[in-house]
């Protein structure tokens, strides 16, 4: 039995826990348990939705959607791909409308937690990212 075999079983282990790294703030881990869990299960694409989780949450939009782009051309029906996808257009300049466009069509999700994300996604997106910004100060003078 090979090393890799060996651990087979923990695939969800190593992805859950790379989630919990970037929950923590451990880049160096959450990369280390992602590579782990590519390695060990090659055609899932939740360790790839990982690194652009772990991309989207340190704002590097660009990095983040090209992980969730390259997700989405291997398997175009990826709702969480889609979904995180939308969240980082939302956010980009000049890809809002975009991003908005995204988050309205995985609404239709099957997936109660999806809708959830998305629902709550378009909330911010209505609430901050639309939100005109505040008139500028006048100064008087005197």
């Amino acid at each position: 039995m090979t090393r890799v075999n060996k651990y087979k079983q923990d695939f969800v282990l190593f992805l859950e826990l790379g989630f919990v790294a970037i929950n923590q703030g451990d880049e160096k881990s959450c990369r280390a348990l992602f590579d782990a869990a590519q390695l060990l299960d090659p055609a899932n694409s939740l360790p790839k939705v990982g690194v652009g989780y772990l991309h989207l949450q340190k704002l590097e939009l660009t990095k983040a959607m090209n992980c969730f782009e390259k997700v989405i051309k291997e398997e175009p029906e990826n709702e969480m791909a889609k979904t995180f996808l939308g969240i980082c257009m939302s956010m980009a300049p000049n890809k809002e409308d975009k991003g908005e466009k995204i988050l309205k069509e995985t609404l239709k999700s099957d997936d109660p937690l999806i809708k959830k994300l998305s629902t709550d996604s378009l909330d911010f997106v209505e609430k901050f990212v639309k939100k005109e910004p505040p008139p500028a100060a006048v100064r008087k003078t005197k």
